[in-house]
Order: C-alpha cells, then structure tokens, then sequence
C-alpha cells in the first residue's frame, strides 16, 4: 500500500491520507459499538464444579442434563445459560424452572407437570363422549400440558360448530387429587344451534333467488327447522355449495359466470348466520357451429362428424360438450385407435351470444393406468367401485373417463365422501389411479301407522338395502296390514349383472284384498323377474317374466261376466313382456326441459286356454319457464288388451281410478248393472291425458313447499264378450258404461319436499262424469317422475 501511495500525484496523496483517517475512525466506532454490546455477554462465563436438581419426580437426572447441554466443571457463557434454561422450559415436562447460581454450584429448581388420572366430558348432551374422544389429544394417564389442553378445547368448539352450534363454549378444569395427580373436565356449554335466518343472493339476474335457493346444499331456517338439518351454519359446506351454483350456471350457458365472494355474518345475538353470495352471471352463450378436424394421419373427419349431437342454438353445456366428445372417442376406440383425443376449440361471438366449437382429433399422450388403488370401503366390496370405470389396468388413461367415473362412483349414494384423483407410476408412461372412500349409511327401517274411517288403523313395516353385503345390491322387505287386506313382498334388484351394465331384478309376494274398495275380495301371489340395459343413449330395454295365481271370492249374485271370474277358480297366469323407454328430461341437450316415451307388452298365456296381449303407449313432455320457477308437464298415455282365446280377467283389465286422478278405485268404468251391486268391471282400453303445473306458493323455500293446478281428461272401456246373455252394461237411463266415455277432473296439489320424502297431496273433483261413477276428492302419494 505504502508503494501504491508514493506512486501517486502529491495533490491525490492528500485526499489519500485523509481516506485512511476517515477509514480508521469507522473501525474505531464500530470497535466501540461491539465492545459495548457484545463483549459482555461473552466475555462473562461460568464454571459449575456442582449441579444440583430439585423437584423432578418422574423425569431422572440424565434428562435434564442433556436438556441444559452442559456438564459440571464445563466454562459455559450467559448465553449458554439462558438457552439451557429455555430448552429446559420448552421441554413440557415442567409447570416451573429456576436456575439459582449459588457459587460454584448450580441449583436448577423444577416443579413438573401433574398426571391426568380422568378426562370428562360435562354438559355435552347433544354429543356423545366416545365421539368427542376422538377430536382430542389429552388422555389419561398423560403429563397435563396447558397448550394441549388450550388445542382440545378448540377442537370441541370446531365439533360443534360443525354441528351447527357455533356458539357453544368449552372450559376446561383442572381438578387437585394430590400426588402430583389432576383430573381433568370439559365443561361445555352447548348453546343453541346456529341457524341460516337469512340466505340472499346479490348479482342474480337471470334466476331468482328462490330458485338459486333450490340449487343449494344449504338451507334457510324456516318454520319447520326442527326436521331440516341443513339449515345451520357449517363452513365446510359453502365450498359444496359454491360448485353446485357454478354447475347450475355453467349448464345453463353462462360461460362467464363467476362468485365473486360468499359472506358470512354472525347476527348480533349470535343465534343466527346471514349468508351472501355475490355473483356475475354473465351473458347466456349457445352452441353455434360445430364441426370435426383430424390432425392425426389417416384418420378422415368426415365419418366423425356425423357423430355429433348438437343442434346450433342449442343452450351451451358443458355436459353435453362431453357427451360429444365421449362419442367421438368411443369410435375412435371401435375402430382400433388408442390415445385419439376429441380436443373442443371455441370460437366465440359475443355480439350474436354463440360459441362455434371445432373439435380437433389429435393423439394424446401415451400413458397406460398401471393399477386403480381403492381405499376407504370398508363394506362395499372394491369390484362395485372398480366396475364404475370403463378403463381397466393397461388401458389408455382417459381423464375425462376417470372424472366420470369419478360422478358415477358418487352417484352410487354409498359413500359421503369420493376422492379419485390419478398420479405418476412406476414409469413416466405410467398412472395410478387412487380412489379415496368414506363410506356412509345405506340402510333404512321403517314403520307407518295409517287411518280410514272404513277400514280402521293400518300397520306397516318397511326394511330396504341399497348395498346389500358391500356388494351393490338392493334388497326391500314390506309388510302391510289393514282391516281385510294384507301385503307382503320382497324385493332384490343387482345392477350390474356379470359386471355388466345389466339391471337383473326379482319380486316375490302375496297380497290379499277385501271389499273396501270393490265388492269382491282378492287373494294373489306373484313372481316377478325382469334384466333391463340400454341401447342407445337416451334409450332402454327391459325385459321381463311374470307368474301370476289369483283368485277372486265374494262377488255378489247375477252378473255372468263376473262369476265367470269366481267359478274359473285360481287362475294361474305366465307372461313374457317388454318396455323401452326414451327420456331425456335429465339428461338431454337442454337442462330445462326434456321428453319422455315408451312402449310396452305383455303377452299372456293362462289356464281355461286364455291368451292375451296387453299393450301399453306413452308420450309426456316437461319444460320450466319463467326462470325455471315454473314447471309444465304434460303426459299421454293408451293402452289396450286383446284377448286371443278365452275371456279377460278383473286384474288384467284397466281401471279408471290408475289411470286418472279425481274417481274412486274400484267405482268408476264400465258396470254390469246385472250383478247385485252394478259391479265395477274395468275396460279392456284406456286414454288418459295429464296436464300439470307447478310453480313456488310464496313460503319460504326452506320450507320445502310448492303448488300445483292440474287437469285430466281420459276413459276406460271396452269389455270383451259383452253380447253374452245375461250381462247389461246399460244403466236405467240408457247410457252405455262400456262405451269411451269421457271423464275429466279438475284440481289443485301441494308439494311438500319433507325429510320423509318428497310428498304431494292432490285435491281434486270430477268436473265430467257419469251418474254411478264415484268421485275421489283426496288423493296422497309420493312424488315420482311421470
């Protein structure tokens, strides 16, 4: 350095020597700044010739040590000291620690925290202990630890709250037994469950809030919240109602639709939770032109295009998005092509609100499913889960196969929770494919008490299965019971016969009637076997056999088509039938409307040479308007049975009361007004015409309830061998009962979607009728799709 400076200009030597004092000022601050606040904390050390422990019970001599770090006789700075007596501290094992310095001897003072003898739970009513046990950590038997203690009582209040009792507060005491020993208590104050009071939607243009309401897991506390269980306030459940809202929204062609935020609020009271969705909706985007492009070589577009389904101005949904490419994949598959993808490319027009989707045959990736891992199912058996994907180990991994198999496994009901998700095997070719189950309850029992002022109280009893044995299976056993009349009958249903789309089912049961509603009594026993599959992608076929031995008792005297019936004895009866059913109301190109049709016969051969076929036809149709607030439905239904060889039989005929609401079973058809009683026969044919419409009654929707108005128009007549002698269908004033006479009704329903079920109670009166025709006013039943 000192020759670099002789090698400068005399001017730059000045400025030099003034550098270095400037330089050696700094480093003397600095020396100053260190020794002020370094150098006493280490420059003061300590030698411990003795280390002395005080108060440790169960923790010996050697812990304690190798918690401090240090042995006698070692020099140890203060900072050593301190961090020995911090890890001594954070050890948990000591309530209090003291370091006493005495000389040369170290008095390290502990006092230990006691052991639990007994954890209790007080005040919890509405949940069981055992239940509780599992949320916490503290045992008996364990060292009490205040943070422990602090993190289980959270976990409590969490419980409850997941039950809908936010406000429920948890205390927790420590009990002296002496000995260094506590017990330890809970206490719990429950509080009321934290009801929904309030349940808006802000940003909702194109729906209303009454029915956004309906597309949500969680409801409005209303009037009958006592039987509504999804009406607290449970955090986990927004996530489950956010996806439910962007599905509704997404299948209805608002591609743009976003939440913006959920809010929650705790009312000031703190019994009750506002809940807020702020949404955009957006525009409302349909399907515009579609076409098919190959960019794999060989591979022509032309025969996949004729593969879509999607009409232009048809509402844009992802479902149906899916559905198409499904098909185009499906024939690439038929025709040998592994790893062929139907990639959507979209175009959109926002002015004219269409979106053109190109689909672009492209190769995918070339990764096998080396092995589908099922883990959770206790019960069901994993060939119910397994059966639900279409791809097996070695197959193409497909993810959008494995995302519907995914809904299919859901869909099954056996499982509260479904997680399938895939990950990289043992090569880079290669997926696993885990599937992550919480199984949930699929049994039921129940029991019914009925009332009627003419056949008195009714008993019923009622045992179903949707996973028999974890095998799929649906098994129902029932028995009812009413004054005269008895039923019993057993159901089994397996789904996918021989791991096959193939629904087997099989009925068995006896059933006897009295007279409360005919004027004969009844005595039946049936066998029933059916296998239904589809055949196409709305379509299915079932295909059944039925045995059938009856007999009818008590009828009164005159009437020769009748007695016919009674001096035949038991009838035995076998069948071979059919019914094809097309319906896209839930799964068609539009979510908010759909048709429905079918066909069925049946043909009969019985004893006394009875042959027949009986002939069944249907056309319903079902739209929502008005923002889907309202419902329309319309069905047509007709049906005939022609007897080949022999006469018909009550049971096989139609009759007017199952085929339209408004008239009383067993009183209203055609008549053969030369029995006692102008018995009630049933008509070889029948029309019926139902229109239906629902709509919201104003009630809170949490309620569960909706109105209805409705009309049906139909007859029953024809039947066979009526010119025999002895036999008048021909009332006093001439009218003919066995002609098609029309009847129509009027009225009005209510809908109630109860905990029990979805119910309806129909209030109708015949507003066309003939005079021996009885009407009934009344009508109770459980909801079904037409």
């Amino acid at each position: 350095m000192r020759g670099i400076h002789k090698m400068l200009p005399s001017r730059d030597r000045g400025a030099a020597r003034r550098l270095h004092v400037f330089s050696a000022m700094v480093f003397c601050l600095f020396a100053l700044a260190n020794a002020a606040f370094v150098a006493p904390a280490d420059a003061q050390t300590y030698r411990f010739n003795t280390i002395a422990i005080e108060g440790n019970i169960r923790v010996d001599d050697s812990t304690l040590f190798g918690l401090a770090g240090f042995a006698r006789g070692e020099t140890v700075s203060a900072g050593q000291l301190n961090a020995a007596y911090g890890n001594i501290a954070a050890s948990g094992l000591f309530e209090t620690v003291e370091f006493v310095p005495q000389g040369n001897t170290l008095l390290i003072r502990v006092s230990e925290f006691p052991i639990i003898g007994i954890v209790n739970f007080e005040g919890n009513r509405r949940i069981d202990d055992d239940v509780i046990t599992e949320f916490v950590q503290t045992r008996s038997g364990r060292v009490l630890s205040p943070s422990m203690v602090e993190a289980d009582a959270r976990a409590i209040a969490e419980l409850y709250a997941q039950r809908g009792r936010s406000a429920a507060e948890i205390t927790p005491r420590i009990i002296p037994r002496g000995n260094n020993r506590v017990d330890l208590a809970f206490e719990i104050a429950e509080g009321n469950v934290v009801e929904i009071e309030r349940l808006s939607f802000v940003g909702n243009n194109a729906y209303s809030s009454y029915r956004l309401r309906q597309v949500l897991d969680t409801k409005q506390a209303g009037l009958l919240r006592w039987f509504v269980q999804r009406d607290t306030f449970v955090a986990e459940r927004i996530n489950l109602d956010r996806q439910l809202l962007t599905d509704f929204y997404l299948s209805r062609g608002y591609v743009d639709f976003e939440i913006l935020s959920v809010t929650s609020e705790m009312a000031r009271e703190r019994d009750g939770f506002f809940l807020t969705f702020n949404i955009r909706e957006g525009l409302q985007y349909r399907f515009g032109n579609t076409s098919v492009v190959s960019e794999v070589e060989g591979v022509d577009a032309t025969d996949y295009a004729a593969e879509l389904r999607l009409r232009p101005g048809t509402i844009f949904s992802p479902t149906v998005l899916d559905q198409n490419i499904a098909r185009l994949e499906r024939l690439a598959e038929q025709r040998g092509l592994r790893f062929i993808r139907a990639e959507p490319r979209f175009t959109r027009d926002n002015r004219n609100q269409v979106i053109d989707v190109e689909f672009a045959l492209v190769r995918g990736d070339r990764v096998f499913v080396e092995r589908i891992d099922i883990q959770g199912n206790t019960t069901t058996l994993d060939r119910v889960v397994r059966r639900q994907f279409t791809s097996a180990e070695g197959d193409p991994l497909n993810p959008r196969e494995i995302r519907a198999a995914a809904e299919r496994i859901r869909a099954l009901g056996y499982f509260s929770d479904v997680d399938v998700d895939t990950r990289q095997g043992s090569g880079p070719d290669q997926a696993i494919v885990d599937v992550e189950l919480e199984e949930t309850t699929t049994g039921s029992l129940g029991f019914s008490v009925s009332y009627g002022r003419a056949q008195g109280v009714g008993f019923g009893i009622s045992f179903a299965e949707q996973n028999f044995l974890g095998r799929g299976q649906q098994v129902s056993i029932s028995f009812n019971t009413v004054k005269g009349s008895r039923d019993i009958s057993l159901q089994f249903a397996e789904p996918a016969l021989f791991g096959r789309d193939l629904r087997y089912s099989l009925g068995i049961g006896y059933r006897e009637t009295s007279s409360f509603f005919s004027d004969f009594d009844t005595r039946e026993a049936f066998l029933n076997n059916s296998i239904g599959f589809p055949i196409s992608e709305y379509g299915r076929l079932q295909l059944r056999q039925g045995l059938v031995a009856d007999r009818l008792t008590g009828l009164p005297p005159g009437g020769s088509l009748r007695l016919r019936d009674d001096e035949g004895g038991t009838a035995v009866t076998g069948s071979l039938g059919y019914t094809y059913t097309y319906d896209t109301r839930r799964v068609g190109l539009d979510p908010t409307r759909g048709w429905i049709f079918s066909m069925s016969q049946d043909f009969g051969v019985g004893n006394q040479s009875r042959r027949f076929v009986k002939s069944e036809g249907r056309a319903g149709y079902e739209m929502a308007i008005f923002n889907e607030d309202v419902t329309l439905r319309g069905d047509a239904r007709v049906g005939m049975l022609h007897m080949i060889d022999g006469n018909s039989r009550n049971r096989e005929r139609f009759q007017l009361a199952n085929v339209m609401r408004g008239f009383a079973p067993g009183d209203a058809g055609p008549r053969d007004f030369a029995s006692e009683n102008d018995s009630v026969l049933g008509g070889n044919r029948f029309f019926a015409v139902q229109l239906e419409a629902q709509f919201p009654l104003g009630t809170p929707e949490e309620y569960g309830l909706s109105g209805g108005v409705f009309a049906d128009v139909g007859s029953v007549w024809g039947v066979d061998n009526v010119g025999r002698t002895g036999i008048t269908m021909s009332d006093d004033d001439g009218t003919d009962y066995n002609k098609m006479n029309i009847r129509a009704a009027l009225g009005v329903s209510l809908f109630w979607d109860s905990p029990l079920g979805p119910l309806r109670f129909d209030f109708s009166r015949p507003v066309r009728k003939l005079d021996r025709d009885r009407a009934q006013n009344f009508d109770f039943s459980i909801v079904s799709q037409f």
